[in-house]
């Protein structure tokens, strides 16, 4: 009787976890005016019709097709919604919005899924041998955080979208925060902890999270802050994006012919510089931390006389301590809070570094969960002891290509789910639309 109500309790803490992921993404298609489901915000990626279709072709083709064995209703579409799109290479997408299905048609499709699919969770058993899949709820918690990703990356695209094509909300107001003293703190030789155990953890983790593993890290320092649109903007206005010597051949190459001369959410404005929020633009607020491409972090850093930190050495100032035991977030061993960081959906924006002291490491290392992403030297790939998902073999493996660039830390958009230790994020170096920052350290 006790595993049985473990079980439905199991069940039900999922079901939640689904319902509300739906909702934020449902939220953010609530966003965009009708007339604006078939723009293209980021000309390297999907019509925003393709992902109103995605969401539910994923679940459907994990959950419905592969561990249900239902019958397809709509093969077509299946296909059709199934694949997004990694801005490296091949070209620019041509489609046109004639190309699509309409609107009724991607949401008749997606009641249908969502109420097939709750039917059939309603009735499965997390405890079938059969289905080894749902046991402790490993596929619905790829389902889930899936959906929570595109909450965030839609985010993304949805933030390039221009604001008279979105539903407008009131630009939230910047909290008031001390200005900080920039300043590098000192990381003694020690060691990090890198990954989830594969047996015993109990705990979710996507394929490239396993296993775990110790780097020894050398003595380094780092920011403690992440660098801030201020500090940046003496580096665009001594020139940085002309200095030849600070771009390698390829990065170089990207910005002289798509004609980058600031971060994507910059606009230059007759009476100085402009930021663009989630819903509208503000004077540039040179406090909170600078949204740029991997290629433009490496261009300050190298400018900086400095470098992007290792993965391992971020791991070892966020989680590493002095007495040698490891924390499981910065702060210590509480669940994430909204003390602790800009993080969980709170906010659209970012907010100026500094503003959760609460959250600093056991090094006083700030804000490194939450309020932008931070880019690494570290190129994605596998960990020792790496098994693909069986289920999702390209999760990760088909990013293992030597032009991704490991990301870590946590956006005011990532759901708390995704800030543990493990959890990596990459992207590739020419792509400016993400909320991702970064700190410098010096060996």
């Amino acid at each position: 009787m006790g595993a049985t109500a473990t079980t439905r309790q199991v069940r039900q803490q999922l079901a939640a976890r689904l319902a509300l992921a739906r909702a934020r993404t449902d939220e953010l298609f609530g966003l965009v005016r009708p007339e604006a489901m078939y723009d293209r915000p980021i000309p390297e990626r999907h019509r925003v019709a393709f992902y109103v279709g995605h969401l539910e072709t994923f679940d459907w083709n994990l959950l419905g097709r592969n561990i249900f064995g239902l019958s397809a209703f709509h093969s077509s579409f299946d296909r059709l919604f199934a694949f997004g799109i990694d801005p490296v290479g091949g070209g620019l997408p041509d489609d046109q919005p004639a190309d699509w299905p309409s609107m009724a048609e991607i949401e008749e499709y997606n009641a249908r899924v969502r109420e097939t699919l709750d039917t059939a969770l309603a009735a499965a058993s997390l405890e079938d041998p059969a289905v080894p899949l749902l046991h402790s709820g490993l596929i619905l918690n790829v389902a889930i955080e899936h959906r929570l990703m595109h909450a965030e990356t839609l985010a993304y695209m949805l933030h390039q979208l221009p604001t008279d094509r979105k539903f407008p909300e009131p630009i939230q107001p910047v909290p008031a925060v001390k200005p900080v003293t920039l300043r590098m703190v000192e990381i003694p030789t020690g060691h990090a902890t890198l990954g989830l155990p594969r047996e015993a953890s109990g705990e979710f983790g996507w394929d490239n999270e396993f296993e775990e593993h110790t780097v020894d890290v050398p003595a380094f320092a780092i920011d403690a802050y992440m660098v801030t649109n201020r500090e940046y903007l003496t580096f665009v206005r001594e020139g940085g994006y002309e200095h030849r010597s600070l771009w390698p051949d390829g990065d170089w190459a990207w910005i002289q012919s798509s004609d980058i001369r600031q971060p994507v959410f910059w606009k230059r404005r007759a009476d100085g510089w402009a930021y663009r929020t989630m819903f509208g633009e503000i004077r540039l607020p040179l406090d909170w931390p600078v949204y740029v491409s991997h290629a433009e972090a490496s261009a300050y850093a190298r400018w900086a006389g400095k470098k992007l930190p290792t993965e391992a050495q971020w791991h070892r100032a966020a989680y590493g301590t002095p007495v040698g035991v490891e924390r499981a977030y910065p702060w210590g061993h509480q669940p994430p809070d909204v003390l602790f960081g800009n993080f969980d959906f709170h906010r659209w924006d970012p907010t100026p570094v500094g503003a959760f002291p609460a959250g600093a490491s056991a090094w006083g290392v700030m804000d490194l969960l939450g309020n932008g992403w931070e880019w690494t030297r570290t190129l994605f790939g596998p960990f020792p002891g790496f098994q693909a998902f069986p289920f999702y073999p390209g999760y990760s493996a088909d990013f293992f290509d030597g032009k991704h660039y490991v990301m870590k830390g946590g956006t005011a958009r990532t759901a708390a789910c995704m800030l543990r230790r493990s959890f990596r994020n990459w992207f590739q170096p020419h792509y400016p639309y993400a909320y991702s920052g970064f700190r410098c350290v010096k060996d």
